[in-house]
């Protein structure tokens, strides 16, 4: 497994700093607690879908750090599109997670 070199984002946690690895997420206000989020890693697994998609999850978990602010989240974190599609199947769009800091 190589390293991530991570990619240089504007973020609310982050206004300019180069994070590490792509394995990031937004913290809706259930989480966020006036910026208390910010840089808290939790594992988050996939539990079924939100729609209709046959088979949204994969068997596995993904250990994600907040690193923004999510305004208009229908749930509790909104993952990177890299975060999302190692626990679930891009195609399900929205998921049912569970997760723990």
């Amino acid at each position: 497994m190589g390293v991530q070199t991570g990619v240089l984002m504007t973020s609310a946690c982050f206004p300019t700093q180069r994070i590490g690895g792509l394995d990031v997420a937004g913290a809706s206000d259930v989480l966020w607690n006036n910026r208390a989020a910010c840089g808290r890693r939790y594992r988050v697994r996939c539990i079924g879908a939100t729609n209709l998609a046959p088979r949204p999850c994969k068997i596995t978990t993904v250990d994600v750090t907040i690193i923004d602010y999510c305004l208009r989240c229908n749930g509790t974190v909104n993952l990177s599109r890299d975060a999302f599609s190692k626990i679930a199947n891009l195609d399900a769009g929205n998921i049912r997670i569970k997760y723990n800091q």
